[in-house]
């Protein structure tokens, strides 16, 4: 057979296999009771069917995703997001580390624990060369005794960064008791981190205000980033969005580092 006619079997084959698939496809839509029938003798094998097929859907939505990502990622080295960073908040770290994670987070959120965790490891690895703002993003209508903790944050940030940042650490530490009594634990971890309680209660009454515009301020700057959930973080500008694991934090790093 020559090159001609094997192209013209080729295009006839792949022909009757679209009319095959379309004949397939109107007899089963007019005849549905044919698949009824087939998924009772064989209902196992219907199950298996399905559930492949979910499994594949997934792994495509994954990967679509990832790829989405990556692309975004990209985008952000070369062109960073640009948070608000006034000489007033609280930073953990030297001030003059390259590197400046901000940290998008909720106090009753488990992922958020499991990400400060991973952040406290980052600082450690990375000491002199990262430095760390803390961020509210308090999901109130989940998490109801979130904002009190970010509140009592701010309050004591007023009196020392270090002792607001050692409190951060024993909030998550002992997140599921935020859930009974917040107001009398926080004021606890506040007297165990050192501060000074009497200042502390003023300032959460006297500066409330203020305190509750930097809380604001910083919901509306994680929405207009694109954290809808938490934790969110953004390293020298570049997203993570998720309680990533440390190596993807090091990846990023490295990559500023780097330059």
């Amino acid at each position: 057979m020559n090159t001609f006619a094997r192209i013209i079997a080729l295009a006839s084959c792949v022909g009757l296999l679209a009319s095959c698939s379309e004949l397939v496809k109107k007899t089963i839509q007019d005849n549905p009771e044919i698949v009824f029938e087939a998924i009772k003798k064989d209902p196992a094998g219907f199950m298996e069917v399905v559930r492949g097929a979910a499994q594949e859907a997934q792994k495509a939505e994954m990967m679509a995703a990832k790829e989405a990502e990556t692309k975004a990622r990209e985008d952000e080295f070369a062109n960073p997001k640009k948070p608000e960073v006034g000489s007033d908040r609280a930073v953990l770290g030297s001030d003059s580390a390259p590197v400046t994670i901000v940290e998008y987070s909720d106090f009753q959120c488990p992922f958020c624990q499991r990400g400060a965790n991973t952040v406290s490891k980052v600082l450690d690895e990375y000491d002199g060369k990262v430095k760390l703002i803390y961020k509210h993003l308090p999901l109130e209508q989940k998490h109801p005794n979130a904002r009190r903790g970010s509140e009592y944050f701010e309050a004591i940030a007023m009196q020392d960064n270090n002792k607001a940042y050692a409190f951060k650490s024993l909030v998550f530490e002992n997140q599921n008791d935020t859930y009974g009594d917040a107001e009398k634990l926080y004021t606890e971890l506040a007297k165990k981190v050192g501060a000074d309680i009497s200042k502390l209660q003023a300032d959460l009454k006297n500066k409330s205000d203020k305190i509750s515009a930097i809380i604001e301020k910083d919901m509306q700057e994680a929405n207009k980033f694109g954290f809808q959930g938490t934790p969110g973080y953004l390293i020298n500008g570049v997203s993570l969005k998720g309680a990533y694991p440390y190596e993807e934090f090091k990846k990023v790093i490295d990559r500023h580092l780097k330059k």
